[in-house]
């Protein structure tokens, strides 16, 4: 809601509202009603009708608007009117655009966001990232699933959905600045309850790392899972996903060269993960079990994945990783288990 008589601010704040994809309710200081004044997400308050409106409730999301950053009184009409914020103009516009678009958005605070990366090629991190996401939107989690590896062939692609309708990475390369987290939601494809950011099959296999730091904030704000697909290189686009992640998974198959490949994996992209784990894939010989692999890697163990018979007869019918019954969808259950808070766990 805009509450201003001076039709400078006026015009400004509804610009700034456009911008955020807002539709704003606009009064003036002498006809505010309480349930305008309760209700609305955000109230912007021209610094001209503060004094009228000093005696109003005091409520989260009031920010009083003005335009002289000099003005040594403009604290303390904002004090009057319960605003926590002042945001100059023209100053101080971009702050307000994300604060307005925050307001309409309704994000649920940020998404637990997930990498998985494999320690070696062939290790199944994008079989197992598909598992993950999969397990998260069946058990009626907001899950989005972010294919950050240009070269991998499209995660479109293993989840049966390549002519599924919607944006791909290319969409997005010029994007920068705020991205609107749920114009990005709805414009993705959809398969199995999920929504799915893959590359396509053209000429385009870079985005820009403002772009992808753009894009991945912006599902990070829409709260719920977000799981990222990652690649093994570290130049600056991986840079901007690797600081964006709360944990990781690295993928390692049960034996020597991979757990070698593995430990160049982890010079390379450890110091960019806050928590890096490791996860085991395939049937582990005598002497090279996970707690072995682990120690070798100097990483905690996040759990083992054996072999899974039935996967490839799964995919080859249109199912995708983890969507039957076995020891990968086992594992994506016990570990949404323990990675959500209580109680929102996913069942196998």
């Amino acid at each position: 809601m805009i509450i201003t008589e001076d039709e400078g601010v006026l015009d400004d704040l509804l610009r700034l509202c456009a911008a955020a994809g807002a539709l704003p309710e606009v009064a003036h200081g002498t006809s505010v009603r309480a349930e305008q004044w309760s209700g609305a997400p955000l109230v912007l308050v021209g610094d001209d009708c503060a004094d009228r409106l000093s005696g109003a409730a005091h409520r989260e999301g009031v920010v009083l608007v003005g335009r002289d950053p000099d003005d040594p009184g403009v604290w303390r009409r904002a004090l009057g009117v319960g605003a926590r914020n002042v945001a100059v103009l023209p100053d101080g516009e971009g702050w307000l655009v994300d604060r307005i678009a925050d307001s309409v958005e309704e994000a649920e605070g940020p998404a637990l966001t997930v990498g998985v990366i494999g320690g070696r090629g062939g290790a199944g991190a994008s079989t197992l990232a598909c598992a993950l996401a999969v397990g998260a939107a069946r058990a009626g989690r907001r899950t989005m699933l972010i294919d950050a590896d240009p070269l991998g062939g499209g995660l479109d692609v293993l989840l049966g959905a390549e002519r599924a309708e919607g944006l791909r990475w290319p969409a997005f390369a010029g994007s920068r600045g705020r991205v609107a987290c749920r114009a990005l939601e709805e414009a993705l494809p959809e398969p199995h309850a999920l929504r799915l950011l893959s590359w396509d099959r053209g000429d385009c296999a870079v985005v820009p790392p403002e772009a992808v730091r753009a894009v991945l904030a912006a599902a990070r704000r829409r709260g719920g899972v977000v799981v990222v697909d990652l690649p093994r290189g570290a130049d600056g686009t991986s840079a901007e996903v690797l600081g964006q992640l709360d944990l990781g998974l690295l993928v390692v198959p049960s034996e020597l060269r991979a757990v070698a490949a593995a430990h160049q994996v982890t010079l390379s992209v450890g110091m960019m993960m806050g928590d890096l784990r490791m996860v085991v894939r395939g049937p582990c010989g005598p002497g090279l079990d996970g707690e072995e692999i682990a120690r070798l890697l100097s990483l905690p163990l996040a759990g083992e994945v054996p072999d899974d018979p039935g996967l490839s007869q799964a995919l080859a019918a249109g199912r995708p990783p983890g969507a039957d019954r076995g020891p990968l969808a086992a594992f994506c259950a016990e570990f949404w288990a323990r990675a959500l808070p209580d109680g929102e766990g996913v069942t196998a």
